[in-house]
């Protein structure tokens, strides 16, 4: 698919987007994280109902012509402690509504504070703290290795008798071999089940378990009405038009394997998206003869308006990029061109301790022995400004053009000679010149005329 841009994802799973691919092809994954959120909680409320009161069981046993009421007595959910795994969204949402019929909501989110849980009324603990206390568990996590078979035959042991579970995330979360287990020695005294580890089922463990008496079970429905399907539709379509027109009245809500595009419609971190294209591609001049297997680079950054602007590592290794892959290089898959390059980068930000309006981008390059660094901003036109190279300053900074040249010699006085001597003779007018003296000289030169390309070998000198 050679022409494929972006791919949305109506609803919130994309463990079925090979998300890995799609990045190193430059596509975007978008899905819709809120679009069926009521429409799943409401499922997850019916199952822990259907599982209290024997609901489907005793609708079943009528139907077939029994009055089995004693058989299919229930228990009432009040008082009852319902723990939620996964405090996004629907996992918020599910305990609000399960709060109105009288159960204690306990919890657990990696991200998510304690005092952040405690505005929706749900006390944030450990999951070793969790197992112990949860009448009923509901889980609603993306299915990622962390997660898989998170609940398993060591969670049932720790957990009350007759605990029962509800799954209508993702199939694969709940270990379906120890939940049986567990459903047949009353570990588990129930499942409400939407979802499972293969869809359709085929599997002798999930079959047995759908038919089991205490499991409550619905095809993959947690989406499934038309509000949600209408509603992920247009959330969809609404972030393929803000994609489009960034000043559209929408907004990009749910990029997965991009952040850095959110980061770029932007206005005001498009400046320093370029400055650190620009310096990367500096960076990639200096670096034109080494194997980018032996090359660790830093993107560090200083000043309190880059303190949380992190995309810019992916814009520096897409300019050191530029020129070196065919792979349709852009914003999106530069980092994981990057890492199949061998190039190994980290990124970083600095507090300054003195000037705290210096904001600056740095590339810090090693490359075995050797180091090199090359320092730029933004100034207050908006455009990149070369500010040092290997610690070399150009004062106030060197605006980074398409009509710039960069030089390193050894000698100033000389080497400015030469390098003027060798412009004249193809015809390059400089415009601006400016020096940077530290273990090297570094001379930056703008100059009109188109052809710049065809600057000659000067002695003792390198344009790069």
């Amino acid at each position: 698919a050679t022409s494929l841009k972006v791919g949305g994802r109506a609803g919130t799973g994309v463990d079925n987007i090979d998300i890995t691919a799609a990045t190193k092809k430059g596509v975007i994954v978008l899905n819709t994280p809120g679009g069926n959120s009521i429409s799943a909680c409401e499922l997850t409320c019916s199952l822990i109902m259907c599982l209290a009161r024997n609901v489907a069981a005793g609708c079943q046993s009528l139907k077939e012509g029994r009055w089995d009421r004693k058989l299919y007595t229930g228990s009432e959910i009040s008082g009852k402690t319902l723990a939620v795994i996964g405090l996004g969204r629907i996992g918020r949402e599910v305990a609000t509504r399960m709060q109105a019929f009288g159960m204690r909501t306990i919890g657990f989110d990696p991200i998510l504070s304690a005092e952040k849980a405690k505005e929706f009324n749900v006390e944030l603990l450990t999951l070793d703290e969790i197992w112990p206390q949860a009448d009923y568990v509901t889980v609603h996590t993306p299915l990622i290795p962390q997660t898989r078979n998170l609940i398993n035959d060591a969670v049932f042991a720790k957990c009350k008798k007759g605990m029962k579970v509800i799954n209508v995330a993702r199939g694969g979360i709940i270990e379906e071999a120890a939940l049986l287990k567990a459903l047949n020695n009353g570990a588990c005294g129930g499942a409400g089940l939407d979802v499972f580890s293969e869809e359709p089922p085929k599997s002798a463990v999930t079959l047995e378990i759908i038919g089991h008496p205490r499991v409550v079970c619905t095809p993959h429905l947690g989406a499934s009405t038309d509000e949600a399907q209408t509603r992920v539709a247009v959330e969809v379509a609404e972030q393929f038009v803000a994609l489009k027109d960034p000043q559209s009245q929408f907004q990009l809500t749910g990029i997965v394997n991009a952040p850095i595009l959110a980061a770029s419609l932007d206005a005001a971190n498009v400046p320093w998206i370029e400055l650190a294209k620009n310096l990367g591609k500096i960076a990639a001049k200096m670096l034109v003869n080494e194997d980018f297997t032996k090359v660790q680079i830093n993107v560090n950054t200083t000043g309190a308006v880059l303190e949380s602007k992190k995309f810019v590592g992916a814009a520096a290794l897409m300019g050191m990029l530029t020129g070196r892959t065919k792979n349709g290089l852009n914003l999106i898959n530069a980092a994981a061109l990057a890492a199949d390059a061998g190039l190994v980068s980290t990124v970083s930000h600095a507090s300054n301790q003195g000037d705290s309006n210096t904001n600056t981008v740095t590339l810090a390059i090693n490359v075995g022995q050797a180091h090199h660094s090359v320092q730029g901003t933004v100034q207050g036109d908006g455009n990149s400004y070369l500010t040092s190279i290997d610690g070399a300053q150009f004062t106030p900074g060197v605006a980074i053009t398409s009509s710039l040249l960069l030089f390193q010699g050894s000698n100033a006085g000389s080497d400015f000679a030469k390098i003027i001597g060798e412009l004249s003779s193809k015809g390059l007018t400089v415009s601006h010149i400016s020096v940077a003296v530290g273990k090297q000289v570094y001379f930056a030169v703008q100059t009109s005329g188109d052809n710049n390309e065809a600057v000659s070998t000067i002695p003792g000198v390198r344009h790069f």
